[in-house]
C-alpha cells in the first residue's frame, strides 16, 4: 500500500510538471512584453524589477504564481475578485485571460535586481523562522514551501529571494488580518496568525537577502 502511496504521488508530481511544461511552452514571452511595457511598468517596471517597495519585483517570479494572482485580482461573473485591490484590479481587468500566460512568461523570464535586508538585528530570527520555524507556536519552516534559498517551488510557492522586506512584511500582516485571502486552504493565513509583528519583520527582511 506503501509503494503504491508513492507511486501515485510521483505519478501526480510528474504529471503536474509536465502540464507546468506545456504551458510555458505555449506561452509567447514576446507578446508579453507588449502589455509589461504598456500596462505593468509604472508601478512593476517594464523588467519586473519594481521602483518603488510598496509595489512587488516581479523580475523571476514563478510564472504560474504570476498568472494566479493576476486571475485572483479579476472580478468573475460579477463576484468579488479573490484578492482585492483596487488598483490591482483596474490592471488586470485590462489584461485579456489569454494574455495572462504570456505577461507572467515575460517577467519570469527576466533577470531580478534583487533588494537587501535592511534590519541586520532582525535577520538571526529570521534565519531561525526560515530554515526551522517555531514548533512551539506550530509555525513550520518558511523554506519548507519557499525553499531554503527562496526560489519558491514552480507551480506551487512563490519566490521571495531578494523581495523587497516592506512588501513581503504587508503581505504578510494582510494574511494575518484576514485582508488577503487568495491562499489555498488558508495556509498562509493560518502561519501568519501565529507570528508576531517582530517575527513578520524578521522573516521578510531574511527574505530580502537570500539569493
Amino acid at each position: 500500500m506503501i509503494r503504491s502511496a508513492v507511486l501515485a504521488t510521483l505519478l501526480a508530481t510528474s504529471l503536474a510538471t509536465h502540464a507546468s511544461e506545456e504551458a510555458h511552452a505555449k506561452a509567447d514571452p514576446a507578446k508579453g512584453k507588449v502589455i509589461a511595457e504598456t500596462v505593468c511598468a509604472a508601478c512593476h517596471g517594464a523588467d519586473g524589477n519594481s521602483p518603488a517597495s510598496a509595489n512587488p519585483n516581479l523580475a523571476g517570479q514563478v510564472p504560474e504564481y504570476i498568472a494566479k494572482q493576476l486571475r485572483n485580482f479579476k472580478s468573475i461573473d460579477g463576484k468579488p475578485a479573490l484578492r482585492n485591490n483596487a488598483i490591482m484590479a483596474g490592471m488586470a481587468a485590462t489584461v485579456p485571460d489569454e494574455e495572462i500566460p504570456n505577461v507572467a512568461a515575460w517577467f519570469a523570464s527576466q533577470k531580478a535586481k534583487p533588494a537587501a535586508a535592511k534590519d541586520e538585528s532582525k535577520i538571526a530570527l529570521g534565519q531561525k523562522l526560515w530554515r526551522q520555524g517555531d514548533f512551539k507556536k506550530g509555525v513550520p519552516a518558511c523554506a519548507g514551501c519557499h525553499g531554503p534559498a527562496g526560489a519558491g517551488l514552480p507551480a506551487q510557492y512563490p519566490k521571495l529571494a531578494g523581495q523587497f522586506p516592506e512588501y513581503t512584511e504587508a503581505q504578510l500582516k494582510a494574511f494575518r488580518a484576514e485582508e488577503r485571502a487568495n491562499d489555498p486552504e488558508k495556509m498562509m493565513r493560518m502561519i501568519a496568525a501565529k507570528l508576531s509583528d517582530v517575527e513578520i519583520k524578521a522573516v521578510a527582511e531574511y527574505a530580502a537577502g537570500l539569493r
